[in-house]
C-alpha cells in the first residue's frame, strides 16, 4: 500500500487536494478561474507537490475565495478603484494604506482590485497580524489565499521574490480604533520604510474609504479581549454593513539612499502618511453615499 508521499511522487493526490478540486469544480465560475489562472499562481515552480508555496498560498483555495470576494467587491461593497495603473505589473512593490473597520477587509479588497484589473494583474500578498494564526481555521485560510505574517524576514524574502505586498503600518492601532477616530491615521511603524530603503522598493500609497463604516465600533472591550487572547474586541454590532468602498492608488514614491538617523526615517514615513491623507480626502469627496 502506498503512503501519501509515494502517492504524490507517482502522480497521486491527497484527500485534501481532492476535496479542494471537487469544491472548485462545483463552486468556481469559469471567469473567476480565469482571473486566478491569469495570475499564474503555482506555475513558476514555487508550489510543491501539495500545491502550496512556501508561505501557504494555494491556487485552488484562492479560486474558491475569489468567488466570494468578487461578490463582496462588486455587489456588497460596490468598490470603485482609481489609479490602479500606478501599481507596477511586475517587480517588488509595497502597497501602503490606512487601516480600519475591525476586520481585515481592506487588505482583501486592495488585493482583489489589483488581481482582477485585467492587463498587468498580479496578486499582492497581505501582511497579517501575528495573532491570526492562533484563530482556528482563520490563519490557515488567510495563508492559503496569500496572507503572510508581517515579520520583517518574511517581508524581505517576499520582496527578493519580486512580490507585491500590502502593508498597514498602523497595525491594530488602525483596525481596532473606535468610529469617532475614523480616517484619522494612527501612529505608523517604521519597519515598512526600512524595508523599502534596504530593498530598493517603491511605495504605492493607498487611500481606503468605506471600510471604517463596515463595522463601526464604540470602543474596545479590553477585559474580555484579554480573556479571549485577542488584541482587541470591538463594542459593535456583530454584522458587516454594506458600506460603499473607494480605493485610491497614488503615484509610486521612491526613497533612495540610506538615512543618517531614525529621525530622517520618521520624516520619510510622514511623507507617505501625507500622501495617504490626500488620497483619503479624495475618496471621501468621490463617495456620494455611505451605503
Amino acid at each position: 500500500m502506498l503512503d501519501r508521499g509515494s502517492a504524490r511522487a507517482r502522480g497521486g493526490s491527497s484527500p485534501d487536494m481532492r476535496t479542494r478540486r471537487y469544491l472548485k469544480s462545483r463552486l468556481v465560475p469559469r471567469d473567476v478561474e480565469a482571473i486566478v489562472d491569469g495570475l499564474r499562481l503555482g506555475h513558476t515552480g514555487s508550489t510543491g507537490s501539495t500545491g502550496y508555496d512556501p508561505w501557504g498560498l494555494n491556487p485552488d483555495t484562492t479560486k474558491m475565495t475569489f468567488t466570494v470576494v468578487r461578490w463582496l467587491y462588486e455587489r456588497y461593497f460596490r468598490v470603485v478603484a482609481h489609479g490602479l495603473d500606478n501599481v507596477p505589473a511586475s517587480g517588488r512593490v509595497l502597497l501602503v494604506g490606512n487601516h480600519g473597520g475591525q476586520l481585515p477587509l481592506d487588505g482583501v479588497l486592495v488585493s482583489y482590485a489589483v488581481a482582477s484589473r485585467g492587463a498587468g494583474a498580479r496578486l499582492p500578498r497581505s501582511m497579517i497580524e501575528r495573532w491570526f494564526p492562533s484563530v482556528p481555521f482563520l490563519g490557515n485560510w488567510m495563508s492559503s489565499v496569500g496572507g503572510v505574517i508581517g515579520d520583517p524576514k518574511n517581508c524581505a524574502k517576499m520582496l527578493e521574490r519580486e512580490e507585491a505586498l500590502v502593508v498597514f503600518p498602523e497595525g491594530i492601532r488602525g483596525s481596532g480604533k473606535p468610529y469617532r477616530l475614523r480616517y484619522q491615521l494612527q501612529r505608523f511603524g517604521h519597519g515598512f520604510m526600512h524595508l523599502a530603503m534596504e530593498h530598493d522598493t517603491p511605495i504605492v500609497p493607498v487611500g481606503i474609504v468605506g471600510c471604517e463604516e463596515t463595522m463601526p465600533s464604540l470602543g474596545n472591550m479590553r477585559p474580555v479581549a484579554r480573556l479571549l487572547g485577542l488584541p482587541y474586541l470591538p463594542l459593535a454590532l456583530p454584522a458587516v454593513l454594506p458600506a460603499r468602498v473607494v480605493l485610491n492608488f497614488g503615484a509610486p514614491l521612491y526613497f533612495g539612499g540610506e538615512p543618517g538617523s531614525e529621525a530622517e526615517v520618521a520624516l520619510r514615513v510622514e511623507t507617505v502618511k501625507d500622501a495617504i491623507r490626500d488620497l483619503i480626502d479624495q475618496g471621501i469627496a468621490q463617495r456620494r453615499d455611505l451605503i
